[in-house]
């Protein structure tokens, strides 16, 4: 009897440990996950944009020191159309090994999944943020002459001559969008709003031919123009000013509560597990706070702004709040 029980015994410690093992080879076990990354295995990127643009360029400067980090490559991959909607899309399904991440940037990827007619196959929860890069604070800019010099100013003025002020935005619900509809929102004001639905560049030309009065667009879009002499930013959509504009006030300083900012970060899809995301979450802090990407990251004309996972998550959440209560009114006008 006592022989019977052992053999029985055994015979199931055996087939827990196979299960375990087949379990850790099929990258599940916890010793898959300690082993992470496995030498010789690259890691993807996906970047929802063109090469070249904002985020694209931001990634290119961080994935040769991740490389380092993290002891295998690590290879930046653009996956672009539908506004950003494709490459999110790729990144909310790849799968969860930590073998596959992506940038993820607002408002697109806020918005996109509060919009039925947009049709995105992803939300917020498709992500685990991993790391915020930087931000790109809304600002509000006149011509050199304007009468216009502070943002009481401009509010004053929309409140004076509601809708004949007229002012860009790159489009239906795009950053500029909402944060102009919050400003009249919470101050009563009204502008003419006039949308480029082929970008800065086209709201540029508007502004700069004088068919349009007031141009609101990203901080980096406006910094080569200031510095030439052809407009004035007159405030900043941020809890802080900006080193590119440090003379010029905030909205918050002023009285108003609009904070509207494009940020920057990196995501995983959801499910990876956590002693994978966490070694992730520990090279990208050290690498977007090293002074010199610091400094590369102020080349290009972006403000480095780190933030942990868990802050950047609580940051996306807000923004999510703060557009679903703005989307019935974008859609009015």
């Amino acid at each position: 009897m006592k022989l019977r029980r052992f053999a029985a015994v055994a015979s199931a410690g055996l087939l827990v440990a196979g299960l375990s093992a087949c379990a850790q080879a099929a990258g599940g076990g916890k010793a898959a996950d300690e082993n992470w990354p496995r030498k010789g295995k690259p890691i993807e990127i996906i970047i929802a944009f063109d090469p070249g643009g904002p985020a694209d360029s931001a990634a290119r400067l961080v994935a040769p020191e991740l490389e380092k980090k993290l002891g295998t490559s690590i290879q930046v991959v653009n996956k672009t159309g539908a506004g950003g909607q494709v490459g999110y899309t790729a990144t909310a399904r790849a799968k969860p090994d930590g073998y596959t991440f992506g940038g993820t940037g607002s408002p697109s990827v806020v918005v996109a999944p509060l919009d039925p007619a947009r049709g995105a196959k992803f939300k917020r929860t498709d992500f685990r943020p991993l790391a915020n890069q930087v931000i790109d604070p809304q600002v509000v800019a006149v011509r050199p002459d304007s009468p216009i010099k502070t943002p009481k100013d401009f509010v004053e003025a929309g409140k004076k001559d509601p809708g004949k002020i007229r002012v860009t935005t790159t489009g239906l619900q795009t950053g500029e969008h909402f944060a102009v509809a919050d400003l009249e929102r919470k101050t009563g004001a009204k502008y003419g709003l006039v949308h480029f639905s082929d970008g800065s560049a086209q709201a540029m030309t508007a502004f700069l031919g004088k068919h349009v009065d007031v141009y609101v667009g990203s901080a980096s879009d406006l910094i080569s123009q200031a510095e030439e002499g052809d407009l004035r930013p007159i405030g900043i959509m941020d809890t802080k000013r900006s080193p590119f504009f440090p003379d010029v006030p905030t909205f918050k300083e002023q009285g108003f509560d609009v904070n509207h900012t494009t940020i920057r970060g990196y995501s995983a899809p959801a499910g990876v597990p956590d002693a994978i995301a966490q070694k992730l979450e520990k090279a990208l802090s050290e690498v977007l706070q090293d002074p010199k990407i610091v400094a590369m990251i102020k080349e290009l004309g972006l403000e480095p702004r780190y933030m942990s996972g868990k802050d950047y998550e609580a940051y996306w959440a807000e923004q999510e709040k703060n557009y679903t209560s703005l989307l019935p009114i974008t859609k009015e006008k």
